[in-house]
C-alpha cells in the first residue's frame, strides 16, 4: 500500500511537471507539502514527534519510487535520510519537538552544508567558523554545492567551533533559513539534476542560539562519520533504481524502434547486449538488497556501505551509457528520460564521498 502511494505520488504530482521544473532549476515548495500530506517525509521519524514511526525499508521504497519515473528533482532523500537522522539521534528533545514535526509536514525544508569551496571530501578541512559570544554562537563562512539550498528553512552547518583541535573543533549547529547574515547565493547551473536547486550559501556572522548545537561542542566529525554510511547506502539504492528505470525504458525502446523492417529488438546484437544488462541489474538488486537488510539490522560497516556507492555508481554510470546506445541518435535527445539519467547519474560517483575516497575506505580494510 505505501509503496502504491509513492507510485500515484510521483506519476501525478511530480512526473508531468518536470520538465518545467528543470527549467526553472527547482521543485515548488508546495509540492513538499503535498508530499507531507501524504506521509512521504521523514517515515521513520518517531510517532510523538510527527511521523509514522516506519522502519527505514519506506525510506527505501520512496527513493526507488521517485527514480522509477526519472525525478532526479525532488530532494526527498537528503530531507528524510541524511538531515533527519542527524535531529533524531543527535537533537535535544527540544529540538525534536522544534523541528521534526514540520519537517514530516513539508513546512520545513531541510540541507546540510558540508562541502566549501576549497573543502570536498576532506571534512576535516572545513573553515567556516562559529565562535562562542554569551550564548550565542556567530558564524561566518561559505558553502557550495548545497542540495536543497534554495528551498532550506533549516540548514544544518558543518563548522569549526575551534580550529585548533582540528576534526576534534568540528561541531554541527542548525542554521535557520531567515537568520540575519545568512544569503543565498547562485541556483547552480549543472550537466544534469536540473530541477534540484543546488547552492552556494554565505554566512556573514550569523548569529544562533548556542540551543542550534547538535549533540556536544567538538563531536560535530564523529557525528558525520557515524550517519554518512547511510547517505553512501541511499546514494546506490538510487543506483540501482536508476539502473532498472533505464533497462525499462530500454527495452521498451527497442521492441517498439524499428530498422531494416524489423524491431530492434529481433537483432540478436540488441537482445545480447540486453541479457548482459539484464543480468547485471539482477546481480546489482540482489547485493543492494543484502546491504539494505544489513543495515536494518545494524550490521553495515563504514567499509560495506562505501563498497555499496562506488560500486553501484560506477555500474550505474556504464548501464545507463549502455542503453543510451541502443536509443542511437534519440538517446542524444534531452527529451528521451535515458538523456536526463545519463547526464544524472554522473554526480553519483562524486557526492557523498568521491568513488576514489570509498577505494581508500575500503582499502584500510584489507
Amino acid at each position: 500500500m505505501f509503496r502504491d502511494t509513492c507510485r500515484r505520488f510521483f506519476e501525478t504530482e511530480v512526473q508531468p511537471h518536470h520538465a518545467g521544473w528543470e527549467e526553472e532549476g527547482v521543485v515548488p515548495k508546495s509540492v513538499w507539502r503535498k508530499a507531507g500530506e501524504l506521509g512521504l517525509l521523514c517515515m521513520d521519524v518517531p510517532e510523538e514527534y510527527g511521523g509514522a514511526g516506519a522502519d527505514w525499508l519506506h525510506n527505501v521504497i520512496a527513493i526507488e519510487e521517485q527514480w522509477r519515473v526519472f525525478a532526479s528533482g525532488p530532494g526527498f532523500s537528503l530531507h528524510n535520510d541524511i538531515t533527519s537522522p542527524y535531529i533524531r539521534h543527535f537533537g535535544t528533545e527540544e529540538q525534536k519537538q522544534r523541528w521534526l514535526p514540520k519537517m514530516v509536514s513539508g513546512e520545513m525544508i531541510t540541507a546540510i552544508a558540508m562541502t566549501e569551496p576549497g573543502t570536498g571530501s576532506d571534512l576535516q578541512s572545513v573553515r567556516t567558523n562559529a565562535v562562542k559570544d554569551g550564548d550565542e554562537y556567530v558564524i561566518n563562512g561559505s558553502k557550495t554545492f548545497i542540495t536543497n539550498g534554495q528551498n532550506a528553512d533549516l540548514i544544518i552547518v558543518v563548522c569549526k567551533t575551534d580550529p585548533k583541535l582540528g576534526a576534534r573543533g568540528t561541531s554541527l549547529i542548525c542554521v535557520e533559513g531567515d537568520r540575519p547574515g545568512f544569503r543565498r547565493g547562485r541556483n547552480l547551473d549543472k550537466i544534469g539534476m536540473k530541477a534540484q536547486d543546488t547552492s552556494e550559501l554565505f554566512f556573514d556572522d550569523v548569529r544562533v542560539p548556542v540551543s542550534n548545537l547538535l549533540g556536544a561542542e567538538g563531536t560535530g566529525f564523529a557525528q558525520l562519520m557515524q550517519e554518512l554510511p547511510q547517505e553512501r547506502l541511499v546514494i546506490g539504492v538510487q543506483a540501482i533504481a536508476a539502473i532498472e528505470a533505464a533497462l525499462k525504458a530500454t527495452i521498451e525502446y527497442t521492441k517498439e524502434r524499428k530498422a531494416f523492417g524489423k524491431p530492434i529488438i529481433d537483432f540478436q546484437n540488441t537482445r545480447f547486449k540486453l541479457a548482459e544488462l539484464k543480468t547485471k541489474a539482477t546481480v546489482a538488486r540482489t547485493y543492494v538488497d543484502d546491504c539494505v537488510a544489513r543495515h536494518l539490522r545494524k550490521e553495515l560497516t563504514v567499509a560495506d556501505a562505501a563498497m555499496c556507492k562506488y560500486w553501484l555508481t560506477d555500474l550505474q554510470c556504464d548501464f545507463v551509457d549502455q542503453c543510451l546506445q541502443l536509443f542511437g541518435g534519440y538517446g542524444y535527445m534531452w527529451e528521451y528520460p535515458i538523456a536526463r539519467l545519463y547526464a544524472d547519474s554522473r554526480v553519483q560517483k562524486i557526492y557523498g564521498g568521491t568513488n576514489e575516497i570509498m577505494k581508500e575506505l575500503i582499502g584500510r580494510t584489507l
